[in-house]
């Protein structure tokens, strides 16, 4: 028998075959990232969203698509399926899953990655002048879709033992201790730490696992062809314009993170927390596309400290450290 004709041919490289994947907001950055690094993997994968070839979001990008991330995942070694879908209709959620538990009969990886809310978001305005039917929409998408998803999808992961469920935000549990203004933007971003922790309670007796995941400074699409005007090969020149984005990050480093966590048997040791995609690297010996492992929340800690120690601080930390 040769080996690619053995049964465990492919397992190092493909720890993932025959696992079912739903990344729910798979149209660009970390979402799409992951999505393909899960493919990658081995797995089938679900790749949902509202931007299709077809049809654009209300965030008016028409580049990035799930089919387009469907075929990135099929092209790096696993199935991609692209679904439209508008999580925060439920009967559009709820027929999705009918569909992956018909054509697949289980599903083990759900990765809450819907957000799509940074264009509503009024930065620097207190509560009580912000919009309001954009700050509730805000909340609507970040935290809503994230439940309505759960509530249909995980009844079908729970089927199989050893399930495990994603809640992607924007920082750390001891980073989002801080104020993250403005409150909408803060409510929206805390809530899927709480998810995590309380989901992991109600999970834990069914074998499955859930984690709070957040990147560090994502460049993503957005972040570098509308606020830097770079690219992803040129993204250091962004450092000129703000020398903190030399700590940030590809989608890449958290999307090997998190594959990685997911074909780890032991991942329970982890149920209800909160990781960073430098918390991974440390922990499974990944690295972002350049080899670096950039650590942007312990950079922005520091960096604040410092802040706060005025005069007497010393020299600013230097992003450049923290690679």
């Amino acid at each position: 028998m040769t080996n690619s004709e053995s049964p465990t041919a492919g397992r190092a490289d493909r720890p993932l075959r025959g696992r079912v994947a739903l990344v729910a907001g798979a149209t660009r950055g970390a979402g799409r990232a992951m999505a393909v690094e899960l493919g990658r993997a081995g797995a089938t994968v679900y790749a949902t969203g509202r931007t299709t070839r077809q049809r654009v979001s209300e965030i008016g990008r028409a580049t990035e698509t799930i089919e387009g991330t469907a075929e990135r995942v099929t092209a790096a070694g696993g199935t991609g399926i692209a679904v439209p879908t508008d999580h925060l209709v439920p009967e559009q959620v709820a027929e999705l899953l009918t569909r992956v538990e018909r054509e697949q009969g289980r599903l083990d990886i759900l990765v809450n990655d819907i957000w799509g809310g940074d264009h509503l978001v009024g930065w620097d305005q207190p509560m009580w002048e912000h919009d309001l039917d954009d700050g509730l929409r805000v909340l609507r998408l970040g935290v809503e879709t994230h439940i309505v998803t759960s509530r249909y999808a995980i009844p079908l992961l729970v089927r199989e033992p050893g399930g495990l469920v994603v809640e992607v935000t924007d920082g750390t549990a001891d980073y989002n201790r801080r104020y993250r203004k403005p409150l909408y933007y803060d409510l929206a971003k805390s809530a899927p730490l709480r998810m995590a922790r309380g989901l992991g309670e109600e999970l834990s007796g069914h074998g499955a696992t859930a984690v709070a995941l957040s990147p560090g400074w994502l460049r993503s699409e957005t972040m570098l062809d509308t606020h830097f005007k770079v690219t992803e090969d040129t993204w250091r020149e962004g450092a000129r314009q703000n020398p903190d984005f030399a700590v940030s990050e590809s989608p890449l480093y958290v999307a090997r993170g998190l594959a990685a966590l997911a074909a780890d048997p032991g991942r329970a040791r982890f149920n209800g927390r909160s990781l960073s995609s430098a918390d991974l690297a440390r922990e499974y010996g990944v690295t972002d596309a350049d080899g670096s492992r950039p650590d942007a929340w312990s950079y922005l800690e520091d960096l604040e400290a410092h802040q706060r120690a005025g005069a007497d601080a010393g020299p600013r930390p230097d992003p450049e450290d923290y690679r």
